[in-house]
């Protein structure tokens, strides 16, 4: 946990998502099946929310994404956000647009690991929500669509055409947001947008390994390595030669660091604690 909370309690309850807790890994349940789980301006407050505080609270090693029923993630409820868009003034319009792209912000710039379980369908927004995921673990069944021109919007929203290009090229990345259009879960894992490809039945499992592997290991080197890709996305050669330079002559004054070397002349597994 931060020593340094001031006033601002964590919250215990979280009423736009469903929250659970289990050997250092959350997972954040999209519980909105009959709608495809499609996101509210509620449910994007509170991820934009929970993606700062999960960092502060000392209890947590991994995130991960998933949908209820029978897809991962429609995109923004056509009724609740679209209708309601067309009646809102420039500066409300702003403010939403603003929060959605937070909520990707805060996904990239959280130091810990963030796992998208994908099925069904990742559309809109939902599709840009599994962009920014450190890992994208993907059923066979699974469909992507950044179906934003389909809807009369830029194809580059919520950090899109910044993300995008960078996983898989700039030529698959204009034919994904420009044309809309909805792919299938081979093709995506060709243009090297997908982590790690499963049978449907075998989502779960896949994704609990994973985090499974991830909440176990070097918790302090995950988020320093995060936070270099991240940073190092727009830097030049020699600022990130010398940035990582300086972060791993922290991290070999770290505890875990020291426990590999105990652990090795032991000759037995490494007790990551995570510091």
């Amino acid at each position: 946990m931060s020593p340094y909370r001031g006033s601002v309690p964590f919250t215990e309850e979280w009423r736009h998502f469903r929250l659970e807790r289990q050997g250092g890994v959350v997972t954040v349940t999209l519980d909105r099946p009959d709608k495809l789980n499609a996101l509210t301006f509620d449910s994007y407050a509170d991820l934009r929310d929970l993606l700062l505080e999960l960092p502060q609270r000392g209890d947590t090693r991994v995130l991960v994404l998933r949908g209820q029923g029978r897809g991962f993630c429609s995109g923004g409820d056509v009724d609740e956000i679209i209708g309601a868009t067309l009646e809102m003034r420039p500066d409300e319009l702003l403010d939403f647009t603003r929060m959605t792209g937070q909520v990707v912000k805060a996904v990239r710039e959280c130091p810990l690991p963030v796992i998208a379980s994908i099925h069904g369908i990742a559309a809109g927004a939902g599709s840009v929500l599994a962009l920014a995921a450190d890992f994208r673990v993907v059923a066979r069944s699974a469909r992507f669509a950044f179906l934003f021109t389909k809807v009369g919007l830029a194809g580059a929203d919520m950090g899109a055409a910044y993300l995008l290009p960078r996983l898989v090229g700039l030529g698959n990345a204009t034919k994904l947001l420009m044309l809309g259009d909805t792919i299938g879960a081979e093709e995506a894992d060709r243009y090297g947008l997908v982590s790690e490809l499963v049978d449907d039945d075998g989502l779960d499992e896949a994704t609990g390994a994973l985090a499974a592997r991830l909440a176990t290991g070097p918790a302090f080197a995950h988020q320093q390595t995060k936070a270099l890709l991240t940073q190092e996305l727009d830097m030049p050669l020699a600022a990130s030669v010398e940035l990582e330079a300086v972060t791993q002559a922290l991290l070999m004054k770290s505890g875990d660091y020291a426990e590999f070397h105990a652990a090795f002349k032991a000759r037995r597994d490494p007790k990551w604690e995570g510091r």
